[in-house]
Formats: C-alpha cells, sequence, structure tokens
C-alpha cells in the first residue's frame, strides 16, 4: 500500500502528460436541459437552431422618408423633379409618409429619403430618382425561413440571444453544467476560529468557486478527516458528479492517505507532477468517475486547479480548450527554477511611465502554504522544465489567470 503513495514521486510525470491523461478520461457532458433565452447566456447548445420565420418578415422601410414606387421617379433630375402628392396608400404618382422599421405600403417598391425631398404644401419633389428596392428591407432580408442559424457544441452569446429572439425563440436546449463533488480533507482543518494547530479550511472553498466560475455546478463538502473509511465514504458519495475533487491528504506522509483510497477503490493513474508548487497532486478513476487529488498548500491547490481542473471542466462543459491571456512584462530581477520542473513564480505588475512594457516584479518562487503570494499577485511567469531560471530584464508573458479588479 505504501507503494501507491510513494511511487509516483520518484518519477515526477511532465504536466503536459498528467493533463493529457486527465482529459482522456473525462468525457462531455450529454445531459441536456431547456432554459429561457436569459439564462442561456454562456450556456452550450445541445441542438441545433433553425429559423422558423423571416426577418424581417414583412417588406419595410430602411430609412425615414417617402414611400414611392420607383417608376414615378424615373427621369427626376434638379431641373424637372418628379412632383408627387402625399397619400395615406399608394397610387401611380403618389407618395406616402414612412418611417425607418414601418411596413411599406402595398404598390410601393422603394423609398424616397426625407433629406432628398423637397416638402411643397401637400406634394413632394424628387430631384434624384430611386431605383427598385432601394431603402427597402426585402422580406427575409436578415434571416431567412428555414435557415440553421447554430449547431450543437456552440456557446451563446448576447447577439446571439437577440437572434433567437428575433426568429421567434424563447427556450432552447442547453448542455447541463457538469457537476463536481469538492471535498476537503484533513484533521487538521476547521471552518473557523481556529486554536493552535487547527488551520482554516480555505482550499475547498477556493476550488468550489473556482468550479462555478469555470462553468462547473459545485457541491462544497464539510470537512473529512484523515481516517481510511471516512475518505472512502466521502469518495462514493460523489460518484454520482461527473467529478471528485479532494483537497489535501494527496502527498507522501503518514497522513495522506488519498492515493491508497483511490486506488483501493479504482486506480490511480497519476500521483506526483512535475510543477512547483504542486508535486502532490494526482488523479485516478473510481467507477468511471475521475477524482483529482489536489494538494493541502494552499498555492499548489491553485496551481494544480488552474492546470488540471480547469481544462477538464472545459471538456466535460463543452468549450474548448483556452489559456488564460497574458501580458508581456519585462522581469526586474533574475527567476531561479529547478531543472525538469515547471515552475509558477507568482509576480505583480507595474506600468511603465512611457509606452514600453509593464514591469514584472516577483513576489515568490516557493512557499506553496502562502496565499498571500497568490490572491495579492497579478499573475505569474511559468518557467519551463527545461530552463534553470529566467535571467533578469527577459520579456516575459505573464500568465493573467486571475487579475486584480
Amino acid at each position: 500500500m505504501n507503494d501507491v503513495r510513494t511511487s509516483g514521486f520518484k518519477r515526477l510525470t511532465r504536466l503536459e502528460t498528467a493533463r493529457e491523461r486527465l482529459l482522456d478520461r473525462i468525457d462531455p457532458v450529454k445531459r441536456s436541459e431547456s432554459v429561457g433565452l436569459v439564462a442561456a447566456d454562456g450556456r452550450v447548445l445541445a441542438e441545433s437552431i433553425v429559423a422558423d420565420r423571416d426577418v424581417p418578415h414583412y417588406p419595410r422601410a430602411a430609412m425615414d422618408g417617402f414611400a414611392v414606387r420607383a417608376a414615378d421617379t424615373f427621369g427626376a433630375s434638379r431641373r424637372s423633379p418628379a412632383v408627387l402628392r402625399q397619400e395615406e396608400t399608394l397610387d401611380p404618382g403618389t407618395a406616402t409618409r414612412v418611417h425607418t422599421g414601418s411596413e411599406l405600403p402595398e404598390g410601393a417598391d422603394a423609398v424616397v429619403m426625407v433629406e432628398h425631398a423637397e416638402i411643397v404644401g401637400e406634394e413632394i419633389e424628387v430631384a434624384d430618382p430611386v431605383a427598385a428596392g432601394e431603402n427597402v428591407a426585402p422580406v427575409g432580408e436578415d434571416v431567412r425561413a428555414g435557415r440553421e442559424l447554430y449547431e450543437p457544441g456552440h456557446r451563446l452569446r448576447p447577439s446571439d440571444l437577440g437572434l433567437l429572439k428575433s426568429v421567434g425563440v424563447d427556450e432552447v436546449s442547453v448542455y447541463e453544467f457538469p457537476t463536481v463533488g469538492v471535498v476537503p480533507t484533513g484533521e487538521e482543518l476547521v471552518q473557523a476560529d481556529p486554536e493552535p494547530g487547527e488551520i482554516v479550511e480555505t482550499n475547498g472553498l477556493t476550488t468550489s468557486r473556482y468550479v462555478e466560475r469555470w462553468g462547473g455546478r459545485a457541491t462544497y463538502r464539510e470537512i473529512v478527516t484523515d481516517d481510511r473509511a471516512a475518505l472512502r465514504a466521502a469518495i462514493e458519495r460523489d460518484l454520482t458528479k461527473d467529478l471528485v475533487v479532494t483537497t489535501g491528504g494527496s502527498s507522501v506522509g503518514e497522513r495522506d492517505l488519498l492515493p491508497e483510497v483511490v486506488d483501493d477503490l479504482g486506480e490511480v493513474l497519476v500521483h506526483g507532477i512535475g510543477c512547483k508548487p504542486g508535486h502532490p497532486a494526482g488523479f485516478g478513476v473510481v467507477a468511471d468517475t475521475p477524482v483529482l487529488m489536489l494538494p493541502g498548500y494552499p498555492v499548489a491547490c491553485i496551481v494544480n486547479a488552474i492546470q488540471l481542473l480547469r481544462p477538464a471542466l472545459q471538456r466535460a462543459g463543452h468549450h474548448p480548450q483556452r489559456n488564460p491571456p497574458t501580458t508581456e512584462a519585462r522581469l526586474n530581477r533574475k527567476l531561479p527554477s529547478e531543472p525538469g520542473v515547471r515552475t509558477y513564480a507568482r509576480v505583480e505588475l507595474r506600468e511603465a511611465d512611457d509606452d514600453s512594457e509593464p514591469t514584472a516584479v516577483p513576489t515568490r518562487t516557493s512557499g506553496a502554504g502562502v496565499l498571500s503570494s497568490v490572491a495579492l499577485a497579478d499573475g505569474w511567469v511559468v518557467v519551463p522544465e527545461e530552463r534553470e531560471g529566467i535571467p533578469v530584464d527577459e520579456i516575459v508573458a505573464v500568465e493573467r489567470w486571475e487579475g486584480k479588479p
């Protein structure tokens, strides 16, 4: 049993390899639900949508002006304008006042813009002829009935919702959010008012909020102590979820029981990852449900949540794999790193007085338990495995995984 807990640390798994193995075990959610358009913002379509009606569904004026028969303006010029009578209904030789969006009167096929017409009593004079269809929005100009608007997998944007409403759609079928059981573990943890030797639980809270931000639905469980039976029961309880995430208890100490428990229930596939902070992470599969084990140190927990949990939720939620945005900055001092290990160095960004790139000021390259070093940072610089640090003044990409407001 001890071999399960320690064997992965003898040869750490590269982060990309661990991520690929995890994603291979993540199935996109197939469950769907119908929601109204307001609730559909940002959701992913589970079914294609076809327009049931034309937009516009009537020929309409595209400008304020006068609806006319284009033929009545042919040959008009400034010296010899076409003179048309203003009438409520359109007959040959007449014009009807219309506004943008108005239905075009029967018989009209063009609109003379109001600024191009000279109003003389009950008549208008048109000096420039208009062609048939000019300043007119025909039926179906925007959308034709029967047109496929969106395919399954499309993530709805506010502009999409407006288009759907315009064609008469008021509900859409979308994929349900991936469900995640978040289980904080550790006999030293309390929810508040710690005594000496006790620690306030933060990892479960932080992870559950990330799950919600990244498109999942989290169930934030009560703290589970370092006991095999209790840990086993906690994991089994959440096997109905799409993913189980534990925090703490994933390293190689005597109280780090989770790797053994997961392997006893199913199979541990990765344990020990080549990133710093964050070695003591891993995952397994129990009854076809992935179980992601995040470390107990807060910074290590966050690093692995972003590198592993975030892409897992993207896959489960039918979202494309996207990395956090980056900002180029000049490093103001050397960043050390351990060869063969990917290092996440927390930095602050300081804007330059001129138009040059900002400065990246390292706050921490170590200290996996110093939560404030992440919460008060603007991002981090990733030092690849093949590099032994980054020298001062190098232009680096600061990953803005959670920038300050």
